[in-house]
């Protein structure tokens, strides 16, 4: 399960997406409305990604620029997209387990700081915007919760994230400060999004939903977004 609607990259466009929740435009031209790059973890897989999100009016085309000068992403609609142009976008690129890919060396390809976002409109004339990556990753959350349903009842309990994420495979995370903003929990369709709180958090999924289940195992996620925009997954699994 994940938190957006995505397609995949090509591992040529591996680590797209490190990139705070807010960034501003830089530049003469069209400013794109959001233009982000941010990293997903996934502490239960131990596998991680980069992701980009990008909301602008009627662009034909775009690049994406890593601070080291690297172009990271290049883009260009044609036909009907080309005369028309595109809005918003979301990519992500692929998620290799750090057990295979060692983590210091896929930080290395995506380095933090700013990435420029560069465009073109479809009417003519540019459009740009930047996002800036960082290489705080909150730990997974540390996740309770009802095993077996009752009467349809299922509550998923964590408590906060206040630590960097740890590398079973040996590698080792930067030293960033972690200061987790929202957690989102999602089962199947059921998708909550709830700010951070220094105690214990709680969710109970509506028993409505649960009674709509098939019999069987539903996994469920829980993830801890850092003010960086990056998020890290904790799975698990619930039976009905």
């Amino acid at each position: 399960m994940k938190s957006y609607v995505r397609s995949c990259l090509g591992a040529g466009a591996l680590g797209l997406l490190i990139a705070s929740p807010t960034a501003s435009a830089t530049g003469d031209g069209t400013t794109l409305a959001e233009s982000r790059i941010f990293i997903e973890y996934n502490s239960s897989d131990n596998d991680l990604g980069f992701h980009v999100f990008l909301d602008g009016e009627d662009w034909r085309a775009l690049r994406i620029i890593a601070p080291n000068g690297r172009v990271i992403f290049d883009v260009e609609g044609k036909s009907g997209y080309g005369k028309f142009g595109l809005t918003e976008l979301f990519t992500e690129g692929a998620e290799p387990s750090l057990f295979d890919v060692p983590l210091g060396k896929l930080l290395a390809l995506f380095p933090e700081g700013k990435y420029r976002f560069i465009g073109t409109l479809a009417e003519g004339g540019a459009i740009t915007g930047q996002g800036r990556l960082s290489h705080a990753v909150p730990a997974g959350p540390d996740v309770s919760c009802t095993r077996n349903v009752v009467d349809n009842h299922v509550r998923i309990c964590w408590d906060p994230v206040v630590d960097k994420a740890v590398d079973p495979a040996g590698g080792v995370f930067p030293d960033r400060k972690i200061k987790v903003v929202e957690y989102q929990v999602i089962v199947g369709s059921f998708e909550l999004t709830l700010p951070a709180s220094n105690s214990r958090m709680r969710v109970t999924v509506p028993p409505e939903f649960v009674e709509s289940l098939e019999p069987g195992e539903h996994g469920f996620e829980v993830l801890a977004i850092d003010k960086s925009g990056n998020q890290t997954i904790s799975a698990g699994s619930v039976w009905k």
